[in-house]
């Protein structure tokens, strides 16, 4: 299993701008789907966006459409979630994730990853 470090979180206010960025420690993250899940106090972790190997095709849970940005760079081994017009609903632990399956597409259930980061938290003020 790869080792997932987050980092980029942090306290912002309602419609501010925050990026979390997650790293590939002494394995690659090249030649897999990646994802970043979401777990806010007393709920389930949930799907937030996710992005296939290649960059080619990502896909996003509908509340937040349109505000966040998936998106990797290989050179750098990392996978980054652009978040915009944050909410307070969008306050949680930010947790990057590594598939254990190859496919063309990603996917968004938990059990599609077998490599998780520790995560990082972002607080949305109102």
């Amino acid at each position: 299993q790869a080792q997932l470090e987050e980092s980029g979180g942090g306290l912002v206010q309602t419609g501010d701008s925050l990026r979390v960025s997650c790293a590939g420690i002494g394995r690659t993250l090249v030649d897999f789907n990646m994802a970043w899940f979401r777990q806010a106090p007393g709920k389930e972790r949930e799907f937030v966006a996710c992005i296939n190997w290649n960059g080619a095709s990502t896909s996003y849970a509908d509340f937040v459409k349109e505000r966040f940005t998936i998106s990797r760079d290989h050179a750098k081994n990392t996978v980054n979630l652009q978040m915009d017009s944050l909410k307070p609903e969008d306050t949680a632990i930010y947790s990057c994730a590594r598939s254990r399956l190859y496919a063309t597409t990603c996917g968004r259930a938990i059990g599609d990853y077998d490599s998780w980061g520790q995560g990082t938290q972002v607080t949305v003020s109102s």
